[in-house]
């Protein structure tokens, strides 16, 4: 059986494989970036990375990390599409996005806030990648309406086209800061205890939630595995190719130009040396075109060897939650051994520390993701179906 077949789930719509198995890996390379940020001082970096004080493994270890909330977007959108086809009702997949969206942004302020500031009501609410998820399925609550070729035009226009409003720099004493600090520009919005940053302003992604919905005929039961394939292929190409003249002309496209190096391999780091907060052009160029060619590989992959990934992907918000509570224990308990220096976070070590940290604590939330989609399976509660 190939990984992208789908096996019913006594409880449990079908599932595709390959999708479940891309989601468990962006969500583990996910894992590896919030290590760095708990408990490494020294491996703290910029927007994009600044290569003349980031070595190389750095930079790159904080680059697989780039994929992602893109490739995580995406797959909540074309998981949102399977469900309408499910369904047979673009209204049940419009309820369920906007139920959903409007928990994961209680939750990013809540629950989410408080693993990583200790704090339910910190000096500065951040406003992250669960906030973003949120706010772009409730749009694409009221978007899915569209016809699918309008659909798609408008989410490519927001994925390519919003780095023409650059120039929109709005001052926090302007009207309609705050909304556009949510939409486009990273900001601090005043709140009555603090401030609210909004790390991951959502227009853009609001168009990779309806690219990713747009996607949704691909994985028809009727579309061959094989042409499938093909055409996330040809799409995944499309879109690297796309980067590399976007990129190669250095105008259009990212904010931060690339320089030459003084070698080849420098050069390159640069070339690929992206703005994330929003996310530019050429950054969701690259990285989704790479995830798309990542679907196409595990639409062929066996099934079996990707059983791992596919737990991790079959239970997102659950292991999201599980992996910054159980980093946050670690992290106090470090710091209350005196393992953490002044700043509370560890200040020695290399990003393959990193790694290997983040290999170790993928052993206990495997388990435990194990155990919550086998607990999905049965059905024992519908609430569940949210994490």
């Amino acid at each position: 059986m190939r990984s992208s077949d789908t096996t019913p789930l006594a409880g449990e719509r079908s599932r595709i494989g390959s999708i479940d198995a891309l989601r468990g890996l962006v969500m583990l390379l996910m894992l590896v970036d919030h290590v760095r940020e708990f408990f490494y001082l020294h491996a703290q970096v910029r927007d994009p990375v600044d290569l003349s004080v980031t070595p190389p493994d750095l930079f790159l270890t904080r680059a697989a990390s780039h994929l992602c909330a893109p490739v995580f977007i995406l797959l909540t959108g074309l998981s949102a599409s399977l469900y309408a086809a499910k369904h047979d009702s673009p209204r049940a997949a419009s309820a369920f996005l906007l139920k959903r969206g409007i928990l994961l942004v209680l939750l990013e302020v809540t629950l989410v806030n408080l693993a990583w500031t200790r704090n339910l009501l910190p000096p500065v609410l951040y406003l992250q990648v669960i906030w973003a998820i949120g706010l772009s399925m409730v749009a694409l609550a009221g978007i899915l309406w569209l016809p699918r070729a309008v659909l798609l035009a408008v989410s490519l226009a927001l994925m390519l086209g919003h780095n023409l409003l650059d120039a929109v720099v709005l001052t926090p004493d302007q009207p309609g800061f705050a909304l556009w600090s949510i939409l486009h520009q990273r900001g601090l919005v005043p709140l009555p205890w603090g401030a609210a940053r909004t790390s991951y302003p959502v227009l853009p992604w609001i168009g990779v939630i309806g690219a990713g919905y747009a996607l949704g005929p691909l994985f028809a039961r009727a579309l061959p595995t094989g042409g499938r394939r093909w055409r996330l292929l040809a799409l995944g190409g499309s879109a690297l190719a796309a980067f590399l003249v976007l990129r190669g002309l250095n105008g259009y496209g990212d904010p931060v130009p690339w320089q030459p190096g003084a070698t080849a391999f420098a050069t390159a780091l640069s070339f690929v040396n992206l703005t994330k907060y929003p996310p530019s052009a050429d950054f969701l160029l690259l990285t989704l075109g790479v995830g798309l060619l990542l679907l196409a590989v595990f639409e062929v992959l066996p099934a079996a060897g990707l059983g791992w990934l596919r737990t991790f992907g079959g239970a997102p918000l659950f292991f999201y939650l599980l992996h910054l509570f159980l980093l946050r224990l670690i992290h106090d308990g470090a710091a209350g051994l005196g393992l953490a220096g002044a700043s509370g976070r560890m200040e020695a070590g290399s990003p393959m520390q990193v790694w290997l940290i983040a290999a170790g604590l993928s052993l206990p939330l495997f388990v435990a993701c194990r155990w919550m989609v086998q607990l999905k399976r049965r059905a024992v509660w519908p609430g569940l179906s949210y994490l």
